[in-house]
């Protein structure tokens, strides 16, 4: 593991070694013990997109590891000024120990990962989100026990939360569903990788989608980036939402999470949400931990 970039690129194993680390960092603050173990280590931290739970939990993910986080807006580098990615990827493997970047292409984090010389962490892409899926699973572990054999299912858009759930579901031997209109599935490279596993289904029937389910997943219909189309997909998506209805078919005892922000009202219902929101929150805190475990093994090893 030299990146984490998407799932994709993430072993069964490696996933199960980061959420093993992840709850043993969380068990250790809590008891007040602490883990310096990137003393002298430097993260550049490169934002195109704007971010609450990624900013604060990378920063004081890096803090509490004994680190240096440092912000890099889009706006005060280079590279908003039409610096070619590959050069900025070798200026700062000079000065840096790591990267953790949130922007919008994929192809943005792999041209860092590619031409520098030092990790790279996706914080978000439009095609991506694997920090935020190692939180989910690890907050799905705390509730639930072993991921092997839970039944996930996904309500929404194809997007960079289905995609990565759908992955890191799979190779974490769950079965995985997801309900989406047909004009908003996943991406292809990643339904051909879902093709292949008997554990995964896609239909255009929550209802369908959520029987069973152990864990229900939703996010916002209209993603950062997306705002023109806000409207178009509010009525695209009439029907996509988490609400008793639907919360009705999973299991009695299932949890429901969301990456959030919420749009309550849109992909998911007021109601469900403050039953659920302890979940959601600590689901939410659980980016510091499954990160500050992707930060241990991809720098503490340099």
């Amino acid at each position: 593991m030299k990146h984490l970039l998407k799932m994709m690129d993430l072993t069964g194993e490696d996933i199960r070694e980061i959420l093993d680390l992840a709850d043993r960092l969380k068990s250790d603050q809590k008891k007040g013990v602490e883990h310096k173990v990137l003393a002298g280590k430097t993260l550049g931290l490169i934002f195109e997109k704007a971010s609450t739970r990624t900013r604060v939990s990378f920063e004081v993910g890096m803090y509490q590891l004994g680190g240096l986080p440092i912000f890099l807006s889009s706006n005060d580098l280079q590279i908003g000024r039409g610096e070619p990615v590959q050069d900025t990827a070798r200026v700062l493997s000079r000065y840096l120990d790591g990267i953790m970047i949130r922007t919008f292409k994929q192809s943005e984090a792999e041209a860092l990962a590619r031409n520098g010389s030092i990790p790279v962490i996706n914080g978000l892409t439009d095609l991506s989100h694997p920090c935020q899926v190692l939180a989910d699973l690890m907050t799905i572990r705390e509730y639930k026990g072993p991921l092997e054999g839970l039944k996930l299912c996904f309500i929404g858009d194809g997007n960079n939360m289905m995609n990565s759930l759908i992955v890191g579901g799979l190779k974490s031997k769950m079965e995985v569903s997801v309900a989406c209109p047909a004009a908003y599935q996943p991406n292809a490279a990643v339904l051909d990788f879902a093709a292949v596993h008997p554990a995964f289904s896609m239909t255009q029937d929550p209802f369908e989608a959520a029987k069973g389910a152990d864990v229900l997943i939703t996010d916002v219909w209209a993603s950062m980036g997306e705002e023109a189309e806000a409207e178009k997909r509010r009525k695209d998506f009439k029907g996509y939402q988490i609400n008793k209805e639907v919360l009705s078919q999973a299991k009695p005892d299932a949890i429901v999470l969301h990456c959030l922000p919420a749009h309550r009202g849109e992909e998911i219902t007021a109601d469900v949400f403050e039953e659920h929101s302890k979940e959601f929150f600590d689901e939410a805190e659980n980016r510091l931990h499954a990160q500050k475990a992707v930060l241990v093994k991809l720098l503490g090893k340099q």
